[in-house]
Formats: structure tokens, sequence, C-alpha cells
């Protein structure tokens, strides 16, 4: 048995994780695609580093584009077996996968009006909207904590891990030679005492361990303050300044994050009276949809919902889908508080009001979560006296503000808690993903020193067998 890492191996972006078993079956672990990675993005997601055609299964931790978004283009290219998630994770995909493939669409359209000017070959998109269609005829549902005979050498079961709706960790148990291996991959672990999701589960003892480690070497600010940060920025960008506040939230998990926290600023009576935007066709149907999965929200949540019928909603919010008035917006003078992805600022409606605000003293953007180093949110992070946008350049002169607290990924202590339910000595190997080296380093060191033996910080498309 063996295990090779072609995506999010020493980067945060690009999930995929092949098992290849003894017998010939291949187990594919995710199938993301990659984010943020400068002129190398492109080519990296139209090269897996295996053959499609050759994988029998994918199973899905959850459906964030960095760990799904590639399902289309693994189909196109020959896969036929199944794809295991949780309903959620397939509602949302739905959704996801078929955005993706239009701002592809649109993407290459822009990219080929300059490689035409330039006498350059033109591109095609890595997929499109039908092969995102296609993705769905392969999926096969799979509930928490029930385990499943994928076929007469594998079993099958997902745990809730609290990252988003429908995110899992992966349980698996492969028999070979009369012998049972038990194998665990972690996804993206979320936030203990997360204030929509439910907490990670644990899961049982595991032979071998993929784990997350976007944020293994930092603590994050506590969960309750991140309302009163965005209540700040809010005042001081809007009521204050009268700016507009721009945050590029991921459409899945992030969006409804802050329609949750701006709900709970009404009902405390400390929502300033604003017009608030979320401008994203895909996350209004991402917010429909985790409105139909109360199942995945936590008790406080649920009890919640039984005296309020929608905790996402309150006073002055508007969804836009139209094209019009999303271009509207830009030219509009008027203090508000415009959410739209995608959450690095890399592609999307966000793009667009950030090129046109960013020029302006009396507007804000406002960074909430992991951005690729690479990735136009990143950049603003550093507070650049100019950035580019679409080929263009732009002084820096709105404020650029982060609220760290936000993050849907466990910190260094909630990833020790999530491995809690592990007994180190019996692990034989435990491997290193999705995160910046030198962070993966930290967090390897710390693990070692709580008794995991063999840890490794695997490379992109280096393989290792599994005794």
């Amino acid at each position: 048995m063996k295990i090779a890492f072609h995506g999010a191996a020493q980067t945060v972006t690009g999930s995929k994780h092949l098992l290849s078993l003894n017998n010939g079956k291949k187990i594919l672990f995710d199938c993301g695609m990659f984010q943020g990675m400068g002129k190398e993005t492109d080519r990296m997601n139209r090269h897996f580093g295996f053959k499609a055609d050759e994988v029998d299964y994918v199973f899905l931790s959850h459906a964030h584009v960095d760990h799904s978004g590639l399902l289309p283009r693994l189909v196109k290219d020959g896969f036929g077996g199944k794809i295991y998630a949780t309903p959620a994770t397939i509602d949302v995909i739905s959704a996801l996968l078929l955005d993706s493939a239009n701002i592809q669409k649109q993407d290459i359209y822009l990219l080929n009006k300059r490689r035409r000017e330039e006498g350059k070959r033109l591109l095609e998109p890595l997929y499109t909207e039908e092969d995102a269609r296609k993705v769905m005829e392969h999926v096969v549902p799979l509930d928490y904590n029930m385990p499943c005979r994928v076929d007469e050498d594998i079993e099958l079961e997902f745990f809730d891990v609290g990252h988003i709706i429908g995110s899992a960790t992966v349980y698996v148990k492969i028999k070979e030679n009369g012998k049972i291996t038990r194998i665990a991959f972690s996804g993206d672990v979320g936030r203990y005492g997360d204030p929509i999701i439910r907490s990670p589960r644990p899961f049982p003892q595991v032979d071998y361990m993929i784990i997350e480690s976007t944020y293994g070497n930092k603590v994050h600010e506590p969960i309750e303050t991140y309302a009163n940060d965005l209540k700040k920025n809010i005042l001081e960008t809007c009521i204050h300044k009268k700016g507009k506040l721009i945050i590029p939230a991921f459409s899945v998990g992030r969006t409804q994050e802050l329609l949750f926290a701006l709900n709970q600023l009404e009902l405390d009576g400390e929502l300033p009276a604003l017009d608030y935007y979320v401008d994203s066709p895909l996350s209004t149907t991402i917010t429909t949809i985790v409105k139909r999965h109360p199942e995945c929200f936590n008790k406080a949540v649920q009890k919640l919902m039984k005296v309020e019928v929608d905790p996402f909603n309150f006073k002055g919010l508007q969804y836009i889908t139209d094209k019009r008035k999303s271009q509207e917006l830009n030219y509009s003078h008027k203090p508000c508080v415009i959410i739209s992805a995608s959450g690095m600022a890399e592609a999307g409606r966000v793009k667009h009001h950030i090129a046109n605000s960013i020029e302006n003293w009396r507007n804000t953007i406002l960074i909430i979560g992991y951005c690729e180093p690479q990735s136009l949110g990143a950049r603003l992070k550093h507070r650049p006296e100019e950035v580019g946008i679409f080929g263009n350049r732009y002084e820096v002169k709105a404020a650029i503000q982060t609220i760290d607290s936000m993050s849907a990924h466990a910190d260094y202590h909630d990833l020790c808690q999530y491995l809690a339910c592990q007994t180190p000595q019996d692990m034989k190997q435990l491997f290193i993903v999705h995160g910046e080296p030198d962070v993966q380093v930290e967090f390897k060191n710390r693990l070692m020193r709580k008794g995991f033996q063999d840890v490794i910080i695997p490379k992109i498309h280096e393989e290792f067998g599994l005794s």
C-alpha cells in the first residue's frame, strides 16, 4: 500500500492524496483546485500527477474549492468511479462546481482576448458547466457515523470535523492479505466552540493519519471577540468616515459566519443602520443550502432557530445576483457593507469592488481569513503602497484591516485537542499537509514532543510506502 501527495503538500491549496492498494485499487482523498499560486496555478491544475481513469473512488472531506474544485476535471479526464461525501457536502458542490466552471469561462475569455492580441495560443477552461454536472452522476451520500462497506476490501466512515457544513474526518479501514490497516484524513479541522457549527468529533484509533496544519503554529483570538471587532470596523468606516467596508468572504462558511454575527449584533441592538449587501450569486445560493442543513448546527443555534426563523437575516440585508446591480455598487458613494466572494480576493466580484474602492481613503478592505501568500488578499495584508489588479496599478489609500479570530480553521490548541482521541504510540506515521513549510516544521516539532514518533512533511508528488 502506498500514499502519494499530489496537492496541499507544503502549501495550503489543491488537496489531493492518492492511496494505492496492492491489488491495484486507488482511492483519492479530495480532488482540490490549486488557487493563488501565481503563474503556476493553471499548469498545476491541468496535471494531476496521476491518471484520472485509474482512480476507483474519491472520498471527499468537504466542499471548499481547494478540496473539491477539480472533480469535474477528474471526470472529464476519464474517472468513472464513485465519489463519497456527506449529503450537505453534495448539496454544496452541486452549486459550487457550476459556479467554478462559469468563473473559468469568464476568466479564459478575458485571458484569450489578450493572448489573441499577442499572437499566443488560446487556452481552454479546465472544465465546463457540463463537466461539473456530470460529477453529480458519480456522488454517493453517506451520513456521519454510518460505516459503509465500499467493497470487499474497503470500509469508509465519516466523522463531523466542524469546519463547514458537511465537513468530515475521512476514516478508512483497508483489508490487505488478511490484515486491517486504519487510515484517517482530517480534511480541514474546525474550531471548538464555533458559534454555528458543531465542534469536531473524535474518531477511532488509526495506524496512519493525514492532518492539515494551516494554523499549526498559532493560537487564534477568542471566537467571542469577532462580532465586536466587526462592529468596530463598521462604525469606523461607514459611520465616521462615510465610506464602504469591503469584505472578501468565501461563499461557503465564511459568508454565513458574517451574516450570523451581524444578526447577533442586531439582536443585541448594536447593528448600525446601513445597507448590507451579499454580492455573490453563489453566496446567495449557498446560504439557502446552509439553512437546509440545521443538523450540522450546534445546539445553541438549533435552539435559536426554534424562536427565530432565520439566524442569518437582519434589517438592511440585501442579496445581489444581477451583474448590473453589482456594478452599480461601484459607482455609489453611499456608506455600506459589501460582502463578496472570493475570500482570497483572487476572483469574483469582490476583486472589482476592491479595484473601485482601494484609492479612496474613506473605504476599508477587511481581510477575515487565510490567504495564499501570492493572492491579492495576502498582498493587501502587507499594506503595500500600491497593488496590481486586472493588470493595472492602484494606490492603496483605503484602510486595510484584518480579523484573525474569524478563521474556520483550527489553531494549534484545536489541532491538539482533535488528536487527543489518538494514542501517539499506536500511530505508525502522521503526515502533515495543507500548510506553509515553516508552519509545518514548527507543528511537527510540537507533535513529536507530544509523543507522535514518525511525523512526515511530504513534498508535492512524493510517495510513501505504508508497511
